[in-house]
């Protein structure tokens, strides 16, 4: 390629220079790259996208799985085993190290890759000029070159050069500075560092308010950010809360195994006159057997498979801990517009003094105030026209332009005219204004609430004529207001002002927003998603407070409110203005001594103010948010929840949860699926602690006898037991269905433990004491069938020691066929099994079969039975073993039954 036909990015080319001639180096112009030339450049520069470097990670990952605490607790057994010369336990506590060690480091990729493929869900879009118009692009596909369009909310996709307009910009990933900073095309600085250019911006950044254009002239791994992720390339996994507060109870019980093993080992040899060697033996099986190895790994599948799900339902769940938080969510502080709503905004009606209008019927062509308001409309309005004529943009925009269309006389409504600035809709001032230049005439277009707009008129359009804003007259339309917002309407007020030639143009917002003149009001209708009044019935019958905190009119708020079931005919509206004026303590009892509160006209610091006093109270809390300057109350609350299609990039980069859909009833779905998730990890947990008892009873039978009934399990067995048998159900039941009743429940507190003692007990001391006595009782049952009586010799040789070989596998297969009857048991907490159905969990049926199938392998093949000193069990064994199940699960059906009597 000849130095002409280089592309631009194999030179250095200056940012700072003068934008002629960055232009110029870049190959392109104000109006940006055609979509043939975009192509081409994005083969030379490749994506934009930071790529990692640095090697593999996969190798760390597994080390991590033979270093962990409890990896470790059973390389010190290996180590005991060896040392007392045991090489056969020592192999077997390795191998057992091994195959926990694969199957937790294939648990975890898979649950790193099922987050990790959530980005794919929440693609990042950039809007750029190609061949000549706005187009939205995914961000990836972005080159230097083109030019990028920014708007506020939006966050910056690529390093670029303003090259007319100016915004704030959020450059705290980069410099560590949370204020924003202004950067602007007429801010030229050619001296200064990069980050300190007042008209650079930079990939990563937010804006956080106004519009701009910039030429792209750097991307990807080129970008400041992605120089910055060339040298930070170790990502640390973040361990969720949950996980935490079980590695503490695992280590509880790895120091009572530790603690148990080492009393067994007097125990053994005094009482049972055990050799040391053989004591020091039992005491590691004891060890090996009460580590709950599988547990962590088990638990990141559970909250990964969660994330999963919810991302089925249209919530994107950001990370692993949030499935937990939201199964105790107790408070949903949600917005009105898009969320309860279905954001299809459409005009019902146009008022002016002269009448009322139907946009479907036409307006009056004699009505000059309807000829001005909607031309206002279509001036004061940022929705995009595509290729096929269809509006692209903010709905009440684009309903409010296609009702001005409608009733426009002939002209008014076609052309914009010259945009000369734009003072953008502020959430606090609840208003946008802009400066046009139309048919040579400049004008202040303005349109917002009515609050807003009309303390801002000074006169009114009445027959042709601009009248004073008399108080009598301004009485007049606050009336019209209330009667339309008590029927649901969003009410906006449209107002205009004429200025002298442009450049005498104010700059300033409080020059422009001045001595406007009324022309109309215009009332929208938003319906209520049909699904919405099911969604907050399942709320209140969960527990779950609803709070409406909404920028509309307070009677607006409460009608739809109202509506969709949140609040009944009397309840607590709260305006902005209220709201600013309470003290802390006002709005604590406000919010403690009322359910039913809307808060209406409310600014995003008001959502900051009622997350704090709700949190102070106990609440968890789940706020939605769309906006900019909603970024901090998505913060501080528990679940912070921004909506995908209506939301900006700052408020989803600030939330724990994304919607897909903007659906209100997404939220109370997440809410379900994270009582389910934490439900089914309690489950596994019991299950997994239940065969506790069941390994340690033998060996302390034996101890406790003094020698005079032989050892009914051996080490090898508790091995097979502990391993072989268990994980594929615990895995199972991490895919429970919900059980009945599920949305019927208070919320969990948020000091509530995953582990309870009611649960302990209900593993140890029931479910494991029976699984104990069963497997006991097969072992003896054997064992007298052959005839033997206590004390009597079993070793090899004598004439019971095929029979006890059968007795100690009857043992493993008792506790194994108990485990089935445990697993059935521990699908539901308090619902009976008939109500979720038995045959509705199908992965627990294939880990049954598996746990079977691996059974008959231990038992009746020679190589296993040599290994483990398994003997086949006959036809009346198996018979006496098959009960088994139906006993545990039984006793347990029994004991739910009388729970739900005693709660009744």
């Amino acid at each position: 390629m000849s130095q002409a036909e280089e592309p631009p990015s194999a030179r250095q080319v200056d940012p700072t220079e003068r934008l002629d001639l960055l232009l110029r180096d870049l190959r392109s112009s104000r109006s940006g790259l055609s979509s043939r030339e975009a192509a081409r450049r994005l083969i030379h520069y490749g994506p934009n996208e930071l790529r990692r470097r640095g090697g593999r990670r996969w190798p760390r990952e597994l080390a991590r799985q033979f270093t962990h605490p409890l990896a470790l607790l059973l390389w010190v057994a290996a180590a005991l085993a060896g040392t007392a010369g045991i090489t056969t336990v020592a192999v077997a506590i390795v191998i057992v190290i091994l195959i926990n060690a694969a199957f937790a480091f294939a648990q975890e990729i898979q649950a790193e890759r099922a987050v990790e493929a959530l980005a794919a869900y929440l693609p990042v879009q950039a809007r750029v000029l190609r061949d000549g118009r706005p187009q939205t692009i995914p961000a990836s596909g972005l080159v230097p070159g083109d030019v990028l369009l920014l708007e506020e909310g939006e966050r910056i996709s690529a390093d670029a050069r303003l090259i007319d307009g100016g915004i704030e910009v959020d450059l705290s990933m980069l410099t560590g500075e949370a204020v924003p900073v202004f950067r602007s095309a007429d801010a030229v600085d050619t001296q200064a560092p990069l980050l300190q250019a007042r008209d650079l911006v930079f990939s990563g950044t937010m804006c956080t308010e106004g519009q701009a254009r910039g030429v792209i002239f750097a991307s990807g791994m080129r970008t400041e950010l992605g120089r910055i992720a060339a040298l930070s390339e170790r990502v640390e996994r973040e361990e969720s809360p949950l996980e935490r507060q079980v590695r503490k109870v695992a280590w509880l019980i790895a120091v009572i195994a530790v603690a148990t093993g080492a009393a067994f080992i007097p125990v053994a040899a005094l009482g049972a006159h055990l050799p040391l060697p053989d004591a020091v033996v039992f005491a590691v099986g004891l060890l090996v057997g009460n580590v709950p190895e599988g547990l962590l790994p088990v638990i990141t599948l559970a909250l990964a498979l969660g994330v999963r799900d919810l991302v089925r339902r249209g919530a994107v769940v950001k990370r692993l801990s949030a499935v937990e938080t939201l199964g105790s969510t107790s408070v949903i502080c949600t917005d009105k517009t898009g969320t309860l709503t279905e954001n299809r905004m459409r005009v019902t009606t146009v008022w002016t003094t002269a009448g009322t209008y139907d946009p479907e019927n036409g307006g009056d062509a004699g009505d000059e105030a309807l000829g001005d308001l909607t031309a206002v409309i279509a001036a004061c309005n940022n929705v995009q026209r595509d290729d096929r004529g269809t509006l692209r943009g903010d709905p009440t925009e684009v309903a409010m332009l296609r009702a001005a269309e409608l009733l426009a006389p002939a002209g008014h409504a076609g052309s914009r005219g010259t945009r000369l600035c734009q003072f953008h809709f502020d959430p606090v001032l609840k208003r946008m204004s802009t400066v046009d230049d139309r048919d040579g005439e400049v004008r202040v277009n303005t349109k917002g609430a009515p609050e807003a707009v009309l303390p801002l008129c000074g006169a009114v359009m009445e027959g042709g004529r601009t009248l004073p804003f008399s108080p009598e007259r301004r009485r007049d339309v606050e009336r019209v207001v209330d009667l339309q917002a008590g029927k649901g309407l969003r009410v906006l007020a449209v107002a205009t002002r004429p200025l002298g030639a442009r450049e005498t143009t104010p700059r300033r917002r409080e020059d422009v927003e001045r001595d406007l003149t009324l022309l109309g009001l215009v009332a929208m209708h938003d319906p209520p998603r049909p699904e919405v009044a099911e969604a907050v019935a399942h709320c209140h019958a969960a527990g779950i407070r609803v709070i409406v905190v909404t920028g509309d009119h307070a009677l607006t708020a409460a009608a739809i409110a109202r509506q969709v079931g949140i609040v009944g005919d009397d309840p607590v509206v709260v305006s902005g203005e209220q709201l600013d004026r309470m003290s802390e303590d006002e709005l604590d009892t406000l919010l403690r001594e009322h359910r039913e509160v809307v808060f209406a006209r409310s600014s995003p610091e008001a959502k900051l103010r009622i997350t704090d006093a709700l949190r102070a109270e106990g609440h968890v809390v789940a706020m939605t948010g769309d906006g900019v300057n909603d970024a901090p109350a998505l913060r501080r609350a528990d679940i912070g929840v921004a909506m995908g299609r209506a939301g900006t990039d700052v408020a989803r980069e600030a939330a724990t949860m994304v919607l897909t859909d903007d659906n209100f009833a997404t939220i109370v779905a997440a809410v379900r699926s994270g009582r389910q998730a934490y439900d089914n990890i309690r489950k596994f947990i019991c299950y997994i602690f239940a065969h506790t008892t069941p390994e340690i009873v033998p060996l302390l039978v034996f101890a406790l006898a003094g020698g005079a009934v032989p050892l009914p399990l051996t080490v090898l067995q508790l091995l097979a037991f502990d391993v072989g048998t268990e994980t594929l159900p615990a895995l199972a039941l991490g895919r429970e269905p919900a059980e009945p009743g599920l949305m019927r429940r208070p919320p969990r507190r948020r000091s509530e433990n995953v582990i309870r003692v009611s649960m302990l007990l209900r593993a140890w001391l029931f479910l494991g004491v029976i699984c104990a006595v069963l497997s006991m009782s097969g072992f003896f049952f054997v064992l007298l069938q052959a005839g033997w009586r206590p004390g009597a010799p079993t070793g090899p040789g004598s004439p019971l020691h095929h029979a006890y070989l059968q007795a100690t596998t009857m043992t493993f297969f008792g506790m194994l066929t108990g485990q089935i009857g445990t697993a059935f048991a521990a699908r539901t907490d308090r619902a009976s099994l008939r109500s979720v159905g038995v045959l509705s969990n199908p992965l627990l049926l294939w880990g049954i079969a598996f746990e079977l199938l691996l059974a008959a392998v231990l038992i009746y093949t020679p190589p296993f039975q040599a290994l483990l000193g398994t003997a086949a069990l006959t036809p009346g064994m198996l018979a006496f073993a098959a009960p088994f199940p139906l006993i545990v699960w039984g006793a347990d059906e029994a004991r739910r039954w009388l729970l739900r009597r005693h709660e009744r």
